[in-house]
């Protein structure tokens, strides 16, 4: 957890607008191709300048594959360290931020939400917010990752062999390669983590019912709070809904759906200083008093006493 004067520059930092987003920087990508590879070194962020030490989102993924030194980092009121040999992988809107070092080293891979076709997403289950973001392979995972990656920074640097659409189709199976063997290793940790139900279910890597049912819940959670409605924009019945999400979460649609603007309320909690009625309104509640009834019921605290906790 940040402490408190850090959680203090950020609100003041972002002042009453919210959690500054990051585009995907498609200026520094080699050939305006969705994804980008290369070495990064503690002094530069990475490429995200000074708002690296400041709390944001990014809208892309971020998979830091560290190889000396370490970085600590926060992903959604969690702080990680990561060193020599671990992977840091940070999925499109989690807040987090990267905490001053001295000393760290390693490759840098983002990749741009539209980028890999479905079936790939879906393969290497790209949004599983419910795995650690941490990971930590043995010897042998390490060496598969490392010549894998390796791989796809020559192809993304090999820019004159191919035509731009032959070079692009080579990257993306070059990165499926990769990310099929980093997900692999992710759902492990998340099977070997208390309270995640085990690695990926049949529903979530090979049900496409609960991926559009997630990705419509993150586009639509902050007015649309209702299954019925998902159902029917999705051409589902309720019923089948129900069952796929069950197989890949083990919970309801209704409390997958709370989940998520639970989520997103603590995160605007913590790290802005927008009113508490503002932030209801922000996830779907206008009447501030339903807001903290609905914040109270799922996580036992008032949304004040929760944002008192933290700063």
């Amino acid at each position: 957890m940040a402490d408190r004067s850090t959680r203090q520059e950020d609100a003041r930092a972002e002042g009453r607008t919210g959690i500054r987003t990051l585009p995907f920087p498609v200026g520094l990508s080699v050939l305006g191709v969705g994804m980008q590879v290369g070495p990064m070194e503690s002094g530069g962020g990475w490429h995200l300048g000074e708002q690296a030490g400041r709390v944001h989102r990014i809208d892309y993924h971020l998979v830091l594959f560290l190889r000396g030194g370490r970085v600590r980092h926060m992903v959604d009121f969690d702080e990680h360290e990561a060193g020599d040999g671990e992977i840091l992988w940070i999925r499109p809107g989690q807040v987090h931020r990267f905490s001053p070092t001295t000393d760290y080293r390693g490759t840098a891979l983002v990749m741009q939400p539209g980028f890999l076709p479905r079936a790939t997403v879906e393969a290497t289950g790209l949004y599983r917010y419910d795995l650690p973001p941490l990971l930590r392979p043995d010897a042998a995972q390490r060496a598969a990752l490392e010549h894998a990656l390796a791989q796809l920074e020559r192809e993304y640097v090999d820019t004159g062999t191919l035509p731009l659409s032959l070079h692009t189709a080579v990257l993306r199976h070059t990165l499926t390669a990769f990310l099929l063997r980093l997900a692999h290793l992710a759902a492990g940790a998340g099977a070997a983590r208390p309270g995640t139900g085990g690695g990926p279910a049949e529903g979530e890597q090979g049900d496409g019912t609960f991926v559009r049912f997630r990705e419509a819940v993150e586009k639509g959670f902050a007015t649309n709070h209702s299954v019925s409605a998902y159902a029917d924009a999705l051409g589902y019945s309720r019923r089948t809904l129900v069952r796929a999400v069950r197989a890949a979460t083990a919970e309801t649609p209704k409390g997958f759906i709370d989940k998520r603007v639970v989520l997103e309320a603590k995160r605007l909690l913590a790290h802005t200083d927008l009113p508490i009625g503002r932030v209801g309104a922000a996830v779907g509640f206008p009447d501030a008093a339903n807001f903290s009834k609905f914040f109270t019921q799922h996580t036992g605290v008032t949304p004040v006493a929760f944002r008192a906790e933290l700063r």
